[in-house]
């Protein structure tokens, strides 16, 4: 160890001696030294701060696309854009009306001619085919715009204003936009651009409340879209930028402007090649029509006509309530729009126009009426009310007032159909003459006694059934109700075409006076089955129904034969009777052979007329009711009338209408098979007094009969018909045929029943099956003892 002492601490350094180099500090390298930027110089990022700024933007787009994508999904359509109207139109097209808040009707793609597509795409968007769904540059100026205060900046695409149009609201923000994009973006990759554009075109706004292309149609051209030309959808597209501006009809000033733009669109087309410089130069500006109110109102008769379609489809189970309600449905009805009209302008003719406002009674005044091509079972026309906002409730429909007399056509169907007799075993036909006291009590009938008055409490003593039938007589077809059997007339009004749930439909005596209370519409129907010969369609409102362009089954309504054509025809030979000089004398004025019956309800409250001619079945029905109460009011002193009768003011609109309704058609006579030519009144009635042809009656208590029942026999010059209970029928029809056996045939013009005719060989009809053929024998001639003759009138008022 060395004796020198060790030197402690630090030794001193020389400092003419480089010493080591000191370490560098954290973070930084070694070598020459950055210099600072100063200066303006400290104000431009470095490429390295640009490169970072770029790269990090780029993660948040791409995140917050992304994250966008995903999150936002295509949501439900909104309540208004798939909101349609039900369009109710006549049978040649024109609209009747709309019942909805949204004037729009959906049409497939296919139903707007390629012209007019591809004239909304030179408007709107002219690389739709080729682009993608979006525009970026046009969504961020859209955006900025917004924001900035610049005024509204809809979306650029035809997808992004569809998803505007279908999905969002109209509102202009910035979220709106947004989701505008996303749901764009979405929407190209899981929709055609087909259905895209099919969208658009039934969701846009075009003015005038249209909503969709062919609503728009009709607003503007008065047609369907499908019947457009080029010219005319180039001026709709034109109107999608500025609806209320562009409309030259409501703003003639700004004429210029939307022919500008017109011109802007047609141009468009040939640039794009889509329409030939030659067709252009051809092409004029298509003035739109003026403006007018939208039949999407209800008043006058089309709500009430609305409402039957509406409650036919339920009823037929086409298309029930519930779903008619969400819209959409076109329905062709059946309705002539010249027969509506003329329905409506004879009801104005005899009664609107006559109404006294200081009449308490014309107040009261009510009319409904229904019409029917005996043919088909089509519902012509339709009268409801002077006006669906002020009455509400269709007196075609209603089922609330007694049909009266205009019943009894009914009663003597079903004596024919079923081979009645009288109570003395008398074949019943138009020539059978019966007892025509008033209040004389119906014999045979083991209920409670029921004995009608006639009106005016006239008695007619003897009296063919023809007679009876002209004058309305209640005391011969009470009996001649209880001769048939009730049941049985119950069953053939109901073959005939009444529904069989119809109030007061019972089968007892009073049957006969119609106090059923049946439909106007129900009344129409079964005299109908009346005019066409005995076979029965059910009537029809809608001939086409379709929704979106597809078309919806209407059910099947098969011909039946409801009864044989002797008894149809037989029928409808009485009842020309009656127009020719019976209480329908009224209708003659229709200057063409015509069939009918008058009716009138217990106390006067209702008054009808029910006829036809061979082309043309109508019903008219005045009623009394009280406007405040709603109750039944008798119709004494309305229309400056003492009393108001169906062969009054229903028998001058029906003449009135069914001439207007047939003018300029062929007029035709009836061809009808009856089972015995109808005598004179008077012939028939001395006939009977003096035994020499038509089986007399015998009054209660007279005659010489021992049995018990009328005791009168064949008069030696009679025809020759099986008499007696225990005669036989003719065989019943078979395979459809409308001819039993030999049967009287009325040919050859005429306004009477009269012509050549042989007397028939059998006796009347047999009763048909009642599967096809009509009502069933009836086992028994009337209720059980002790049974009530039913509801309706006794000895007191009594329909007529």
């Amino acid at each position: 160890m060395s004796d020198e002492p060790q030197q402690q601490g630090w030794t001193p350094r020389d400092a003419t001696v480089p010493g080591p180099a000191e370490p560098a500090p954290a973070g930084k390298t070694s070598g020459k030294a950055r210099r600072r930027r100063t200066g303006w110089r400290r104000l431009v990022p470095t490429w390295r701060i640009v490169l970072g700024t770029t790269l990090a933007v780029a993660v948040l787009l791409i995140g917050g696309f992304l994250a966008g994508y995903l999150l936002v999904d295509i949501p439900a359509a909104n309540a208004s854009a798939t909101a349609q109207t039900n369009v109710y139109l006549y049978r040649d097209g024109t609209p009747i009306a709309r019942d909805g808040e949204v004037n729009r009707e959906n049409v497939p793609l296919d139903q707007v001619p390629l012209d007019v597509q591809r004239a909304v795409l030179a408007a709107e968007d002219r690389d739709f085919w080729t682009q993608p769904a979006i525009d970026p540059a046009a969504m961020v100026r859209g955006a900025w715009n917004t924001v900035t205060g610049k005024g509204r900046q809809s979306g650029s695409t035809i997808t992004q204003q569809y998803v505007k149009n279908y999905y969002l609201v109209q509102e202009q923000t910035v979220t709106r936009k947004v989701k505008e994009f996303f749901i764009a973006v979405k929407l190209g990759r899981e929709q055609s651009k087909s259905d895209i554009l099919q969208g658009y075109l039934n969701t846009s706004y075009f003015g005038r409340n249209a909503y969709g292309i062919q609503a728009a149609a009709q607003a503007y051209y008065g047609k369907d879209v499908a019947d457009l030309g080029a010219a005319e959808g180039a001026y709709l597209a034109s109107l999608l930028k500025a609806p209320s501006a562009y409309d030259v009809a409501a703003h003639p000033r700004n004429r210029a402007a939307a022919i500008a733009r017109w011109n802007y669109v047609v141009d468009g087309m040939v640039k794009e090649k889509w329409l030939t410089p030659a067709a252009r130069a051809a092409m004029r500006f298509p003035a739109p029509q003026a403006a007018k109110a939208t039949s999407t109102g209800l008043s006058g008769q089309r709500g009430y006509i609305v409402q039957a379609v509406r409650d036919h489809l339920d009823a037929t189970g086409t298309v029930d309530e519930k779903t008619l309600a969400g819209g959409g449905y076109r329905i062709t009805t059946t309705l002539d729009r010249a027969k509506q009209d003329a329905f409506t302008g004879a009801v104005d003719e005899e009664v609107t126009s006559q109404l006294d406002e200081d009449n308490d009674a014309d107040r009261n005044v009510r009319v409904g009426g229904a019409s029917i091509d005996p043919a088909t079972g089509d519902v012509v026309a339709m009268y409801g009310g002077i006006d669906y906002t002020r009455q509400f409730v269709n007196n075609a429909t209603r089922r609330d007032y007694q049909v009266g007399s205009s019943f009894k056509p009914f009663v003597f169907t079903a004596a024919v159909e079923h081979g009645s007799t009288t109570q003395s075993g008398r074949p019943i036909t138009p020539n059978t003459v019966y007892d025509g006291t008033s209040a004389r009590p119906v014999q045979g009938w083991t209920g409670a006694e029921y004995a009608p008055d006639n009106e005016d409490d006239v008695s007619y003593g003897p009296v063919s059934i023809s007679r009876a039938t002209d004058e309305s007589v209640n005391a011969v077809y009470a009996q001649m109700a209880v001769d048939v059997g009730p049941e049985k007339v119950r069953r053939t009004a109901i073959a005939l075409g009444l529904p069989a749930t119809t109030p007061d439909l019972t089968p007892s005596p009073s049957i006969a006076l119609g106090t059923a209370t049946a439909s106007v519409l129900d009344m129409a129907e079964a005299y109908t089955t009346l005019a066409n010969h005995g076979r029965h369609t059910e009537h029809t409102l809608v001939s086409k129904i379709t929704r979106n362009g597809s078309e919806i089954a209407l059910p099947e309504r098969p011909a039946r034969r409801a009864v044989s054509r002797e008894a149809a025809d037989t029928t409808t030979a009485v009842l020309r009777s009656v127009v020719d000089g019976g209480t329908g004398a009224a209708a003659g004025a229709v200057g063409r052979p015509a069939a009918g019956k008058t009716g009138t309800a217990e106390e006067d409250r209702a008054a009808w007329f029910a006829g036809y001619t061979p082309d043309l079945v109508t019903v008219v029905a005045v009623m009394g009711q009280d406007p405040k109460t709603g109750a039944q009011t008798p119709l004494y002193g309305a229309l400056g009338a003492p009393r108001v009768n169906g062969g009054g003011i229903p028998a001058e609109i029906w003449a009135r209408y069914t001439s207007a309704a047939l003018e300029g058609s062929e007029v035709r006579d009836f061809d009808l098979e009856v089972t015995e030519p109808i005598k004179e009144p008077d012939e028939a009635e001395e006939s009977a007094e003096t035994g020499e042809s038509t089986p007399p009656y015998d009054a209660e208590g007279e005659g010489d009969g021992g049995d018990g029942d009328s005791g009168w026999e064949e008069g030696a010059g009679g025809p020759a018909a099986p008499t007696g209970p225990g005669r036989t029928p003719a065989p019943a029809p078979t395979g459809g045929t409308d001819t039993p056996g030999p049967v009287t045939t009325l040919p050859g013009p005429g306004p009477g029943p009269g012509g050549t005719a042989t007397a028939p060989t059998t006796g009347p009809p047999a009763a048909l099956p009642a599967t096809a053929a009509g009502p069933a024998p009836d086992p028994a001639p009337g209720p059980a003892a002790g049974e009530a003759p039913g509801s309706g009138p006794g000895s007191g008022d009594t329909p007529r």
